[in-house]
């Protein structure tokens, strides 16, 4: 079984820092892009920041300069610093992950998209 496994939420202060992390563990043959979602209460989930295996990275216009996604690949493990946070910043972050699973029967592997469990993010004015 492959499990996300965010850490790193919790309340801060508008104008303060936090940092994210989400841990890829199981059976796993290689962890492709990796990216953090937003859902805020009644709003659809968001991507916030997005970084291939490659070290490509894509974030959404409203976090732009503050936020910041890196990734250690010997970890499998992706962070999201998060600065200069803004009521609007609240919500329920999700790690996401693409990821290739080998085939429990037989050789070869399978593709897999898996979601962490979310991690809450509060910010107080």
């Amino acid at each position: 079984q492959v499990r996300l496994v965010e850490s790193g939420g919790g309340l801060v202060q508008a104008g303060g820092s936090l940092r994210l992390s989400c841990a890829a563990s199981g059976t796993i043959f290689r962890v492709n892009a990796m990216a953090w979602y937003r859902q805020a209460p009644g709003n659809q989930r968001e991507l916030v920041a997005a970084v291939t295996s490659g070290g490509s990275t894509n974030y959404a216009d409203s976090v732009k300069g503050r936020f910041t996604i890196s990734r250690d690949n010997a970890k499998n493990t992706v962070y999201l610093q998060m600065n200069s946070l803004k009521p609007e910043d609240a919500a329920v972050y999700y790690c996401n992950a693409e990821t290739f699973v080998p085939l429990t029967t037989g050789g070869g592997f399978r593709y897999l998209e898996v979601w962490g469990q979310g991690t809450l993010v509060t910010v107080s004015s």
